[in-house]
């Protein structure tokens, strides 16, 4: 039932973590939300957590664990965002995968 969302949390994590590990767009944008020391440790988190969701398929309490990490992690976002004066629309992404991966976590949660 939540497999489809699951896929789609999954595979964009996997893609920002990566992007968050070795882009210089990401670097810039760190530096921009002064977390440049935590750049790496946030991409590394969020590409366990997409594994930690592919996992899930099979062993739920992994997607539990995965998707509450990453729906914190994303609600912190949304909370850096706000402080370094962001607009709705750059807040956006982190809002919407903040509600997904709280959603998936609810879900799991009653399964």
């Amino acid at each position: 039932m939540f497999a489809p969302l699951l896929w789609l949390s999954a595979v964009s994590f996997l893609g920002y973590g990566l992007g968050c590990v070795f882009t210089g767009r990401m670097r810039a944008e760190f530096e921009r939300f002064g977390l440049a020391r935590q750049r790496v440790t946030v991409g590394v988190t969020q590409l366990a957590g997409s594994v930690g969701l592919v996992a899930g398929l099979h062993f739920p309490v992994l997607g539990l664990v995965a998707s509450g990490g990453l729906a914190l992690q994303m609600l912190m976002g949304i909370g850096v965002r706000i402080t370094i004066g962001d607009s709705l629309l750059q807040a956006l992404p982190a809002t919407f995968y903040f509600v997904l991966n709280a959603y998936l976590f609810s879900g799991l949660l009653r399964q």
